[in-house]
């Protein structure tokens, strides 16, 4: 079974930077989209970021203009540049891929997630 694999988090003062990364650990074909999705104690799974296999970039509006998502599709790896942590971006952060597969009854959406990489923001 292939998953997505996560590195890049840590413990990081307020105002630091990390830079999280994630590649599938075999072959994955054809991903459509990939993203960062992050869950905090106590709180639901969020939308951190998206990027279609064109380029085009999605972001919650908590971290614009603070973290940058980009993609290399020859590797199907995603990365998320975060500069200006706060220590409320603290939370597991999921690496995300999605793949359109086609079938008889019309195409569906399927989702790899990746284990989760914890970052840490202390003020």
């Amino acid at each position: 079974q292939v998953q997505l694999v996560e590195s890049g988090g840590g413990l990081v003062q307020a105002g630091g930077s990390l830079r999280l990364s994630c590649a599938p650990s075999g072959r994955i074909f054809s991903i459509n989209v990939m993203g960062w999705y992050r869950q905090a104690p106590g709180n639901q799974r969020e939308l951190v970021a998206t990027i279609t296999s064109g380029g085009s970039a999605n972001y919650a509006d908590s971290v614009k203009d603070r973290f940058t998502i980009s993609r290399d599709n020859a590797k199907n790896t995603v990365y998320l540049q975060m500069n200006s942590l706060k220590p409320e971006d603290t939370a597991v952060y999921y690496c995300n891929a999605v793949v359109t597969i086609s079938t008889m009854t019309g195409p569906y959406d399927y989702s790899y997630w990746g284990q989760g990489t914890q970052v840490t923001v202390s003020s």
